[in-house]
């Protein structure tokens, strides 16, 4: 393999396409993007051994091997030689599917038989050091006890059961067992279909943790941005992440659009740099088209998710600093009224006592006030709803919440909705749903989101005003002092919402 010379040749390598959901091929320019977080004495070390565990297209050894081939020069002036030594001996990888091995080898050793007369350097083996190995499921109660996958994934040896080796105790080989590996690079496959393909399972997480534990010098790995938040599975990885100083730089993509062209992948992506010896804080950049936001080196631990935007955590000190209580303290619970959706229990609207119940589709029906089981002071009292779950197919700039309306008293609601706020006036009410509106209290709610839920916790950055008083985008700017770049950010991710057409009964 030899270093690229200044005439462009086209990278085949940039026209794959993603293959399946767990199959998302990185662009060079992203790999080479990534490499460039490692220090650079890396690339002139004879002893350091690399291993991506998670090939799809051979891509990063590639770029790996072509950096090294350069910074050993000095070392191992014999351009065979130092070659040799560095796919042999330092570069090593273990495909995720039979053809993405194929593919791998191909991308590396310029054959997919590394045995053969057209591989850049003979091996014994047709596999070289980037084997696919062949694992299985360790199902328990009908799933996998390594990777939570369901256990029709296992289809006998016609098809692919994406057990990852690496996940599953088949790689490294037993050959390699004692072999240490100093960097750990790879996109690693993001989810698995789990309840009969009608929710999805995160994957990553458990590549990067089983990497950490291997104990290497580094780990630089690309995954989805929804760990920011939690998630499905995610709450435990969020929460080591977030504590282990050793985390020293992460690069996040709120549009995976910008990392992976023609590739959606809701709440982004990131990359990140994992250094055993680090213990300072984090440095967090933003890259948003061709802008990257200024870095920021900061702890984070300082809150209970990772504050994407590095002017958000301005924003919420800013906040903060105000001392007002945060409105998660004034959110319902789910079910505010023990009114399940599904409730049915109707009676006449001119039914004595009857009152309001608003649900599904924001449609009204009437309920005797006997069903109100929760919050029955609540019933009589002027009421700002929301939503319980809002969701959205795009990249941005976003909604957050579906548009929030006030219920007269004599009201109740099913789970449908949340009481983000009872009063005694109807202003106060209107007040609240026209400040959750605002750009401003929606981006903070955004801080916090990953699913289309919307949950008490969502608002714990949100502060409790005085809603005797309407709020504004401007007002809420001046009165806890943004900056020009917060207003900015605030702005670019967040959409404006106007006042609903109706008013609610």
């Amino acid at each position: 393999m030899q270093v690229r010379d200044r005439q462009h040749v086209p990278d085949i390598l940039d026209c794959l396409a993603q293959l399946s959901s767990d199959e998302v091929p990185t662009p060079p320019k992203l790999a080479r993007a990534m490499l460039d977080l490692l220090p650079e004495d890396v690339w002139s070390d004879p002893t350091l051994r690399w291993l991506d565990p998670c090939c799809k297209s051979g891509v990063f050894l590639r770029e790996i091997i072509i950096r090294l081939l350069e910074g050993l020069a000095e070392w191992q002036p014999d351009f065979e030689k130092r070659r040799e030594h560095i796919f042999r001996s330092m570069v090593f990888g273990a495909a995720i599917t039979e053809v993405t091995g194929y593919v791998s080898r191909r991308t590396v050793y310029y054959s997919r038989d590394a045995s053969g007369d057209q591989s850049v350097v003979r091996f014994d083996e047709e596999a070289g050091n980037l084997p696919f190995v062949p694992a299985v499921h360790d199902f328990e109660k009908g799933r996998c006890r390594s990777c939570g996958a369901p256990e029709d994934l296992e289809r006998g040896d016609a098809r692919e059961n994406y057990a990852y080796a690496f996940l599953h105790g088949a790689y490294p080989t037993e050959e390699m067992r004692e072999m240490k590996f100093d960097v750990i690079v790879g996109n690693p496959p993001y989810q698995i279909d789990s309840d009969g393909n009608t929710r999805t399972k995160a994957i990553y997480q458990l590549f990067v943790e089983r990497a950490i534990d291997m104990n290497p010098r580094y780990v630089l790995m690309i995954t989805p941005s929804r760990w920011f938040a939690g998630g499905l599975g995610l709450d435990g990885y969020r929460a080591r992440m977030l504590k282990d100083h050793r985390l020293a730089k992460v690069v996040d993509y709120p549009q995976s659009k910008d990392c992976f062209p023609g590739v959606k992948i809701r709440g982004g992506v990131s990359y990140f740099l994992w250094d055993r010896n680090h213990s300072g804080g984090c440095t967090v950049r933003t890259v948003r088209g061709n802008v990257t936001g200024q870095p920021m080196t900061r702890n984070l631990d300082a809150y209970d998710v990772f504050v994407r935007f590095n002017e958000g955590v301005g924003i919420i000190e800013k906040v903060r600093s105000k001392g007002n209580p945060t409105m998660d303290q004034r959110v319902s619970p789910l079910v505010p009224f023990g009114l399940r959706a599904k409730f049915r229990d109707y009676v006449a609207a001119d039914s004595p006592g009857a009152i309001a119940l608003h649900v599904m589709g924001r449609k009204i029906e009437w309920i005797d006030p006997s069903s109100v089981t929760n919050h029955e002071p609540w019933v009589s009292k002027w009421k700002t709803l929301l939503h319980a779950a809002y969701g959205e197919d795009n990249e941005g700039p976003y909604s957050v919440i579906a548009n929030p309306l006030v219920a007269a008293p004599e009201s109740a609601c099913t789970e449908t909705y949340l009481v983000i706020g009872a009063f005694d006036t109807q202003e106060e009410a209107e007040n609240l749903a026209a400040f959750l509106r605002t750009r401003f209290a929606r981006f903070l709610i955004w801080l916090r989101m990953n699913t289309q839920h919307i949950r008490r916790e969502l608002f714990a950055f949100v502060p409790d005003l005085d809603w005797t008083r309407s709020w504004t985008d401007d007002d809420l700017y001046r009165c806890f002092g943004l900056t020009e770049a917060e207003i900015a950010t605030v702005e670019a991710n967040i959409k404006e919402m106007s006042a609903p057409e109706f008013v609610a009964a």
